[in-house]
């Protein structure tokens, strides 16, 4: 669709709303297109933001190292009775 400039001034709201469901809205200024309105597209969206946090996921997995228990982690501090030693 193309529309003029001046009357595009009365009709804003509705051309947003047809730009943003995916209709070409071109303004034009003396019968030429000067302008087209599109959507902006999200920054990250939702199919590159998965993307972005399982890459995050497996780096740190791959740098998780296996190590004691931390249920066991102060048995150092008892001796065999159970007793402070």
């Amino acid at each position: 669709m193309q529309i003029s400039v001046t009357e595009a001034k009365g009709q804003l709201t509705e051309l947003v709303r047809r730009a943003e469901a995916g209709d070409e809205v071109i303004l034009t200024r003396h019968g030429h297109p000067a302008v087209r309105l599109v959507p902006v597209k999200p920054v990250v969206d939702a199919k590159s933001r998965k993307a972005l946090l399982d890459a995050v996921r497996a780096s740190a997995a791959a740098k998780a190292t296996a190590g004691p228990s931390a249920a066991r982690s102060q048995d150092f501090l008892y001796g065999d009775d159970g007793l402070p030693g």
